[in-house]
């Protein structure tokens, strides 16, 4: 029994993310060294050495997510207190928070912070992916079956927009939206939700656009269309970004040889450490990124639509998707493709949060799919244990057979 529990496992799907921990773990230390000498004398390794103790506690709480049936989520005795521990931290944020890059986001815990709204993308694919699992018998409800999961969903943004952290507030909407683009729901009621959420778009900008139109918020979109003209104000990073990645070219400059974290480059091992590969990795270092971060999102998807079982199949396309989303938000900022909005690189960027909520999320991840392959090799359609493998079935059958279940 624990030899074929143990042989359903996704191992490559845990060695890619390893890989590119370690990976971040390394770059870190690199891109932070001479950051970090300048903050705290000779410790050198100040956020390798931080990041490296987040990684051993992410390992831990990876483990335990692993092993843990992913469906005790599903039970309104886990998921209501996560849904009031979720909206009574963004509340607390707002009158006790601590103030960090212009955002009130951080809980200030002895010598650490704790960024909530991380915690709060995966506990928002665990509610709206348990809570239209569960509704799939009148899924096409809309009254019942689609729109107070919405109404959370709008609570939790509009309170994460408030601190404000528009890009994290985006991020979680995507990820609602991928979530219930799968959840089975069909084309009119879908037609319905987007003509809502572009009602209430409108409305919170009208509600709050002194806080959207300041001169900080109008600064980056301005920066978006032509840093250079001001590279030496609000262009800065962005300019000394396009320089770093410029100067890796093909091979790079080599580990640890990076001219522009010597000062140039503020903060170089968060936001912008993918410039910092760029330039001293070169197109190598990128792809081998690239390629770690698609696999698990590719992996992850591919993960949801063989799942027959709805809860676990939308929590597979929610964490794919969040993890997807905040690569591409990131990527897309430090090359000047979207304007830039302060979101960490996964599994790469400095971050004890970060790390921490991929953890978990990685976790479940390979949970939903141990108990899928479990399923499909050791058990019959009745649920029944057979002695040998199950006989493979075709993937279009797979997906047919959810197509039908969730519509």
């Amino acid at each position: 029994m624990l030899g074929k529990i143990l042989k359903s496992y996704d191992y490559s799907l845990i060695i890619v993310a390893v890989l590119l921990s370690v990976f971040g773990l390394i770059m870190i230390y690199s891109a932070s060294a001479v950051t970090a000498m300048q903050l705290y004398g000779y410790e050198s390794d100040h956020f390798f050495a931080r990041q490296r103790l987040f990684l051993i506690a992410g390992l831990f709480v990876f483990l335990i997510f692993a092993i843990f049936p992913y469906k005790i989520w599903l039970s309104n005795k886990i998921l209501i207190p996560l849904v009031l521990i979720t909206i009574s931290s963004l509340i607390a944020l707002l009158f006790f928070g601590n103030v960090t890059g212009n955002a009130q986001s951080w809980f200030q815990i002895g010598p650490f912070k704790v960024q909530p709204s991380e915690f709060v993308k995966i506990s928002m694919i665990i509610y709206l992916s348990a809570v239209y699992a569960k509704k799939q018998p009148y899924i096409n409800e809309f009254n019942k079956g689609v729109v107070p999961p919405i109404v959370y969903l709008v609570l939790v943004s509009m309170l994460i927009i408030m601190q404000p952290d528009y890009g994290t507030a985006g991020i979680i909407f995507l990820i609602g939206a991928f979530i219930i683009f799968s959840s089975g729901m069909n084309l009119k009621n879908m037609l319905k939700l987007a003509a809502i959420g572009a009602a209430v778009a409108v409305i919170a900008f009208l509600l709050l656009k002194d806080k959207i139109l300041t001169e900080e918020g109008l600064s980056r979109v301005n920066t978006f269309f032509d840093p250079f003209a001001v590279e030496q104000d609000e262009g800065y990073q962005i300019v000394n970004s396009y320089i770093a990645i410029a100067s890796g070219g093909l091979k790079g400059l080599g580990l640890g040889e990076s001219v522009q974290k010597l000062g140039y480059l503020p903060e170089p091992h968060t936001d912008f450490i993918m410039a910092i590969v760029a330039e001293e990795l070169g197109i190598f270092g990128v792809l081998f990124v690239l390629f770690s971060l698609s696999y698990i999102v590719l992996r992850g998807i591919l993960i949801g639509l063989r799942c027959k079982d709805a809860f676990g199949s939308l929590l597979a396309i929610g964490i794919s998707s969040m993890i997807g989303i905040q690569s591409f938000i990131n990527l897309g900022g430090i090359t000047g493709v979207i304007p830039l909005t302060g979101v960490p690189l996964p599994f790469v960027s400095y971050g004890g949060s970060s790390i921490l909520q991929l953890s978990i999320a990685m976790g479940i991840l390979v949970n939903v799919s141990r108990y899928m392959n479990y399923d499909r090799k050791y058990k019959n359609s009745s649920g029944k244990h057979v002695p040998g493998k199950e006989k493979k079935k075709s993937k279009l059958a797979v997906v047919s057979r959810r197509a039908v279940k969730l519509h």
